[in-house]
């Protein structure tokens, strides 16, 4: 996979999960203020990484770009909307998984 296509890929499965957690957290329809504002920055960091050939995911990375109150709430993001992507997005989290893993190794 190229860059280009892993970076749209990473930014499609932030965006869902941040989609996912506004809509159970903040009951809102379309996307808050605040989750809009950490989805723009997400993915303008997503945009930014130099270790996007080589990168697994951005919480094992030795650079991290978030800033610290940014980094909290994306945590929280993928605490609280990840087992959500196994129901209503599966094979799109599997393929996330596996292209990461395959990077690891």
């Amino acid at each position: 996979m190229t860059d280009a296509k892993k970076r749209e890929a990473e930014k499609q499965v932030v965006e869902l999960m941040i989609k996912s957690y506004c809509k159970h957290t903040h009951h809102e329809k379309q996307l808050c203020a605040s989750c809009q504002d950490l989805l723009l920055y997400a993915c303008q960091r997503i945009d930014c990484c130099p270790f996007m050939a080589v990168k697994t995911f951005c919480s094992s990375c030795k650079v991290h770009c978030y800033s610290l109150e940014k980094r909290s709430q994306i945590r929280d993001v993928m605490k609280k909307s990840s087992w959500r992507m196994l129901f209503h997005h599966p094979i799109l989290l599997l393929k996330h998984g596996l292209s990461s893993r395959r990077r690891h190794k």
